[in-house]
């Protein structure tokens, strides 16, 4: 009987230790990090999905129209170390759940308090909302097999998948 027991715990461990190993998931974390020129430090920390061959609007975020996570899995987070301004308007220091609403000619970029969340309950913390900037979508130069965010020195921050690119400027 003791085998049996133990056979039984030490599958029941390795599940658990899956299920906590993000790496094997099918959108596994990634994150970019950069200090800008005027100190501030910028990071985005997301769960990085793949086209697979589907067509972003179509198989797959983000929807025209639709609050998009603007990752996969748990919320995006956006992280600056020091007050800072994006695209003209001033974010605190701290750390923000990052979501896209994408309109058929511009896009919201959404910065929303609680960042400690699973990405897909923003309509139930919409009212944390604390910052919001217009962009423009563009045709990426090249395609992105990966969902993939970069950030300069300069403070642009741009997300790139597919034949997609959305930026905004931190300053």
């Amino acid at each position: 009987m003791k085998p049996i027991l133990l056979f039984v715990a030490l599958i029941f461990a390795s599940t658990v230790f899956a299920q906590q190993d993000k790496s094997k998931r099918p959108s596994p974390p990634a994150s970019v990090k950069e200090t800008l020129k005027n100190g501030a430090i910028i990071s985005v920390d997301y769960s990085q999905p793949s086209l697979k061959g589907r067509t972003i609007g179509k198989d797959v975020e983000p929807m025209t129209g639709q609050v998009w996570r603007a990752g996969a899995n748990e919320a995006t987070i956006f992280e600056v170390s020091k007050d800072v301004k994006v695209d003209g308007k001033p974010l605190p220091a701290g750390k923000y759940a990052l979501f896209i609403l994408p309109e058929e000619k511009e896009w919201t970029v959404i910065f929303n308090k609680k960042w400690d969340r699973w990405g897909t309950t923003y309509d139930q913390y919409k009212d944390q909302d604390f910052l919001k900037v217009k962009v423009k979508p563009e045709k990426a130069g090249s395609s992105a097999e990966k969902l993939t965010y970069t950030i300069d020195k300069d403070g642009k921050v741009a997300l790139l998948w597919g034949d997609l690119k959305v930026h905004f400027k931190v300053e």
